[in-house]
């Protein structure tokens, strides 16, 4: 095939079947399609070949929902070459798969981001990863060609120690060229990975082996940490010096590599076969949820998201700042873009390393164009001002993107006015580890903003608005986000517990998918996240479970009960306020509070250590034991608004804690 794949999804998806479907509908339609709404903010891209434009966003939304365009007309369409079967994700029957069509079986995702697009010439020597390291001037430079010798070489030497299609690999390692390799070496021979990022403890990275049953670890001798200040006599109860090396287990990844062949057949998979699993938080804690995703449907959803809602051309380059080890990496650094034969920077440094204009220095450098970050990120770099950013040209942008937690409107204006210099729109996603990939997004050129909104659909995409009896709310409203019908990229169930997949998800209002974040929709029919629903907390855009915080609390001998909650941080978006009883007899003390955060970052991960934690010799509960989480919220904000707190058996000891409150100010 002479076209990239992501050209061979869009000329079925959009060019041929909304030329053939839907050129009747825009003509008989164009008079119905509202202008942009009121006190937005509406950019038209300055370049001619913006794929979307204003008016065709709607048309070719409604288009999509009314000709079923994701089910099997188009799935036989664009992946015949693929050989991929037809699936319909069912909602209404709880998350059930419908094969539409098992005849057609022959896919390699591997093979399709790579080998196809060798089939150009002009792409074997095209960069795909400018790989910039911690260290100012630690680069290299991998082209398409590179890349798949070396994913190649790996694959074969997977194969060479067992490795077979269907086998599960854990990969736990900083961001680098080989963690790519890694990940399609594994899809190349039907291998199943899980990336387990790389900040997670060592506990952390055990369960999700344990729980994936992985046969082998893809790991390395060394990352780079920010520098903290600490005292002379840190306890290191899990350091070693030199870890002592195994030649029965331990393998070097060069020395295997060097002897390997740079050719490996591809293993041809089904397309409902498994591509990888991504472990997130549940909202009951342990165990994790073991999030899986097949070869195709993700395939198409990455692919055709990416080159839509970055509107990305071929003489662009990219840069998504997320980690690899999270959802954002998997689809937004290595499937989506190499699926569209696209050029991106591979950063595994720190933003304010060796300053706070880091950054921004590698954007001229690269002369990126579309860029793509957490509000963490940007709210980080907010405190610092204007003049770090403006110091450095910036020219080169023409779209910035937001992920991972909804943006405040305050940090959406600053990178839209000093960053973006008022020219670029920003694309505020959202979507989840088990969406697969964009959701909710604006789309370049085509869609007014509204800064800290969602705004709308994705193409396939229903959203609705439930409340909590289940019913759908029409026009401005808020409530529980819900989606009414798949689209090929969800996920397709929780590795191992199948019933899991099905009441997480659907059981609570059946036939929608819930994601359990509460959402407004405004007059103009603009989406805003307001949220978790759940007792899940988003910290610099990493979900964390409560439970699972609360969990390693209490295995602390001193500590009987304990309850986290979320407070507002101007950073990090939400900071971890835990408030724990004592076992008779222990006295709290700073050591204490050093010992139990200690704890928690060494099960769960540095990124889940507490803020704040707060002595509380009592909790509120209700005369049934159940924890008012809501009136914690409230003591952890300092808000004496408790509303109907008559339903606790002790209202005595709200005061208490209010009394006893951690000083919060940042």
């Amino acid at each position: 095939m002479s076209l990239p794949l992501f050209e061979s999804i869009l000329k079925i998806t959009v060019s041929c079947s909304l030329c053939c479907v839907s050129c009747w509908f825009l003509l008989q339609n164009w008079d119905t399609v509202s202008d942009p709404p009121s006190r937005t903010v509406m950019l038209r891209d300055k370049r001619d070949d913006a794929h979307l434009r204003a008016r065709l966003y709607l048309i070719i939304w409604r288009a999509w929902i009314s000709q079923g365009l994701w089910t099997r007309g188009t799935l036989d369409s664009c992946l015949i070459q693929a050989g991929a079967q037809c699936v319909k994700v069912c909602f209404k029957s709880g998350g059930k798969k419908e094969i539409l069509d098992d005849n057609l079986n022959h896919v390699d995702v591997c093979f399709f981001i790579l080998q196809m697009l060798m089939s150009e010439n002009k792409m074997m020597f095209v960069h795909v990863y400018f790989r910039e390291g911690n260290e100012p001037g630690d680069e290299l430079t991998v082209t398409y060609r590179e890349l798949l010798q070396r994913v190649c070489q790996f694959a074969n030497v997977l194969k060479s120690q067992g490795v077979k299609k269907g086998d599960r690999v854990s990969i736990y390692m900083p961001m680098v060229v080989e963690l790519v390799v890694a990940m399609l070496a594994c899809a190349r021979i039907g291998a199943v990975h899980s990336i387990v990022f790389a900040g997670f403890s060592a506990e952390s990275l055990c369960e999700r082996i344990m729980d994936s049953q992985c046969s082998l670890l893809i790991t390395a001798g060394q990352f780079h940490l920010r520098k903290i200040n600490l005292p002379r006599r840190s306890p290191q109860e899990h350091w070693e010096g030199a870890v002592p090396w195994n030649p029965e287990v331990d393998l070097c990844w060069h020395a295997l590599v060097r002897g390997a062949s740079d050719e490996c057949e591809p293993e041809w998979c089904g397309s409902e076969d498994p591509l990888f699993i991504l472990y997130t938080s549940g909202s009951t804690g342990k165990p994790k949820v073991g999030i899986l995703h097949t070869v195709s449907g993700y395939m198409l959803y990455t692919a055709a998201t990416f080159k839509l809602v970055f509107d990305y051309q071929l003489d662009d380059v990219y840069w998504c700042t997320a980690d690899i080890g999270w959802i954002t990496g998997h689809s937004y650094i290595t499937y989506g873009p190499l699926a569209n034969g696209a050029t991106s920077v591979l950063f595994e440094g720190l933003p304010t390393y060796p300053d706070v204009s880091r950054m921004w220095e590698i954007v001229d450098k690269y002369h990126v164009t579309k860029f793509y970050t957490a509000p963490t990120a940007i709210r980080l770099l907010m405190k610092y001002g204007s003049e770090p950013v403006q110091k450095y040209k910036r020219e080169s942008l023409k779209v910035l993107g937001t992920v991972g937690e909804p943006i405040n409107p305050e940090a959406w204006q600053w990178y839209y006015n000093v960053v973006g210099e008022r020219r670029c729109p920003i694309v505020d996603t959202f979507w989840q580890t088990e969406t697969g990939g964009h959701v909710l997004t604006p789309l370049p050129a085509a869609t007014p903003m509204k800064p800290g909104s969602a705004t709308f659909p994705f193409f396939g995409v229903v959203p609705a608005i439930l409340n909590e009896s289940g019913e759908e709310l029409e026009g401005p409203s808020e409530g529980y986000l819900v989606f009414k019908q798949p689209w090929p990229g969800v996920m397709r169930t929780v590795y191992g517990n199948h019933q899991r997949f099905e009441t997480t998800y659907f059981k609570k209002f059946p036939g929608y998918y819930v994601t359990g974040d509460g959402c407004r929709r405004d007059k103009d029919g603009y989406y805003w996240i307001t949220g978790r629903i759940d007792d899940m907390l988003n910290v610099s855009g990493h979900l964390l479970s409560t439970a699972e915080v609360e969990s390693a609390l209490v295995e602390h001998e001193a500590v009987a009960e304990a309850a986290v909650v979320g407070r507002p941080h101007p950073v990090k978006g939400e900071s971890l306020y835990c408030f724990v009883t004592l076992a008779d007899g222990v006295t709290y003390n700073r050591t204490l509070e050093a010992e139990l955060k200690k704890q928690v970052r060494e099960k769960i991960g540095a990124i889940a250590t507490p803020d704040y934690i707060q002595n509380a010799p009592a909790l509120p509960k209700t005369r049934s034991g159940k924890i008012m989480r809501r009136v914690l919220r409230k003591i952890a904000c300092d808000e004496r608004d408790l509303g109907d707190i008559s339903t606790l058996a002790d209202s005595s000891v709200v005061e208490q804690l209010f009394q006893n409150r951690c000083c919060t100010a940042v």
